[in-house]
């Protein structure tokens, strides 16, 4: 990662543009999906903006939640 501990950078932007566009063909609203993760809706906002990364747990759990496949959203960050 170049540049430091930044939350913008292009492998996070790729996945979240990623995860985004798997919460809206599932169907989902950012309060839809917060309620599944039992997370305020804010939470999916700001992860969706790169205001906030996700860990590794977190990003299992939200894969998850939307019923994809965590390593789908790694091949795109990579890529």
């Amino acid at each position: 990662m170049k540049g430091g501990k930044s939350v913008i950078s292009e492998e996070n932007k790729r996945l979240c543009v990623w995860l985004k566009r798997q919460r809206q063909e599932k169907g989902h609203t950012m309060r839809s999906l917060s309620e599944l993760l039992g997370t305020p809706h804010s939470f999916i906002g700001k992860v969706e903006n790169q205001e906030r990364r996700l860990d590794v747990v977190e990003f299992i759990r939200y894969c998850q939640a939307l019923d994809v496949d965590p390593t789908e959203g790694l091949k795109q960050a990579l890529n």
